[in-house]
């Protein structure tokens, strides 16, 4: 079968090229451009990368347009529904579902690689008590290189599994330190008799005085959520470590340069964002004012969780998601909080409008999620962190994929340039 290509012609100079059409196991074709300079002697302009193919990847595909969403082939509603979050994390690093023995020793690697290093523990004395969970985080995890520096070679395929399996070991207890030094209360060490979200629950909740025993729905619906952000294609935070990790950096700092672009309000910050709105909003007796805000084009009042970028139709993350915070709702949080009850009154109103139906203007993931940590007693400012807890699976399965690419350069992007043109030093006697 001959290559399908696609000509480009200059109209100006009748200068001429052919580029490849790159066809992917589904989804549209792609159109080689890498020597679109050298041909044709012009760059194409694309702010925020939005018809731009970064790369070749295996792990996650999205249809935006059919509300679509497979890891390495499987839709998020069967993994949500049957499997668990580390089988999961298996399947997006190693590329196939593991059998019982190799779930087991995966298993057994992460509990025995949760604890951090002693004297890392010191290193939260340097924040203040009240640092946002997502500036320490930043900091703790991209100085994990200073402590784990014996097995850095990245161009070792075993030192890059060990290093993976540190990151998704070590994450949850890194943020329960986070949580933990916010409220002033000790650290708790991770336990190996607990699965990775009951453990995670330990560390966030228990304290030295009492027994603890986390909430099988808490876990459950923890398990879920991480599972339905796990991974989401080239998303600006998978970009960014995919940017850094280019550099030939050590995967402790791409990973945390992958935690600040997350943490921005438009991409990991969303469902913390959507809590700020229910508080904004104040009341059901408001909701009517605030949709009418959210329609007027001159009001910058936006609705937060609802609709996204790229699905065009229904987030079917949002969709698996909204029976486990109904679920979450009934049997865990305060019947009577007029926070929840205006999430549910909004979430009713919003789609039956038909302002919002003809714009598929949906609920979607950072709506349930954020509504969920609320009721499960994870306060706002941990929101981000949960998501980056998650996140860290894709994010390491993207940068061992990315290491193994022989196609693999380091990103440098082009750009328009709209300065002033050539002109020449002014002494400062003469300005």
């Amino acid at each position: 079968m001959a290559e399908k290509t696609v000509t480009l012609t200059d109209n100006t100079s009748g200068r001429s090229a052919e580029f490849p059409l790159l066809q992917g196991t589904v989804g549209p074709e792609v159109m080689d451009i890498s020597r679109l300079y050298r041909e044709m002697g012009v760059f194409t302009y694309d702010p925020g990368f939005v018809s731009t193919g970064s790369c070749r990847s295996a792990i996650t595909y999205i249809d935006g347009d059919a509300g679509k969403l497979w890891y390495r082939g499987y839709p998020i509603e069967q993994l949500a529904e049957k499997a668990d979050f580390l089988e999961v994390a298996y399947l997006l690093i190693y590329g196939e579902l593991p059998n019982p023995e190799q779930l087991a020793e995966f298993e057994r690697v992460i509990r025995y690689h949760t604890m951090i290093n002693e004297t890392l523990k010191n290193f939260f004395d340097g924040f203040h008590y009240d640092a946002h969970p997502m500036a320490v985080m930043v900091g703790v995890v991209g100085s994990l290189s200073a402590f784990y520096h014996d097995s850095l070679d990245i161009h070792n395929p075993r030192h890059r599994e060990i290093s993976a399996h540190r990151l998704i070991a070590k994450m949850p207890t890194i943020a329960a330190a986070c949580y933990k030094h916010n409220v002033g209360e000790p650290f708790i060490y991770p336990r190996n008799d607990l699965d990775y979200c009951g453990n995670f629950i330990h560390m966030m909740f228990a304290t030295p005085c009492e027994e603890f025993q986390p909430d099988p729905l808490m876990a459950k619906a923890i398990n879920l959520l991480f599972i339905l952000h796990a991974d989401h294609e080239q998303n600006a935070s998978t970009s960014t470590v995919r940017l850094a990790g280019s550099s030939q950096a050590n995967p402790f700092a791409c990973i945390a340069s992958g935690i600040a672009s997350l943490w921005g309000p438009a991409h990991g910050g969303a469902n913390e964002a959507v809590l700020d709105m229910l508080h904004e909003i104040g009341d059901v007796s408001n909701i009517d004012k605030y949709i009418a805000k959210a329609k007027d084009r001159n009001d910058p009042f936006r609705l937060m969780g609802f609709g996204h970028r790229v699905y065009k139709n229904f987030d079917p993350r949002a969709t698996i998601i909204r029976k486990m915070c109904h679920e979450v709702l009934d049997k865990v949080a305060d019947q009577n909080s007029p926070l929840f009850e205006l999430a549910l009154e909004l979430e009713k109103v919003a789609l039956q409008d038909e302002y919002f139906i003809e714009r598929k203007l949906y609920p979607n993931v950072d709506f349930y999620s954020g509504i969920i940590y609320r009721a499960l007693g994870i306060p706002n400012n941990m929101f981000t962190v949960m998501f980056a807890i998650a996140r860290t699976v894709g994010w390491v399965a993207h940068w061992l994929e990315m290491m193994d690419d022989p196609e693999q350069r380091i990103g440098r992007p082009r750009q328009l340039y709209v300065g002033s043109d050539l002109r020449d030093y002014v002494p400062l006697d003469q300005r």
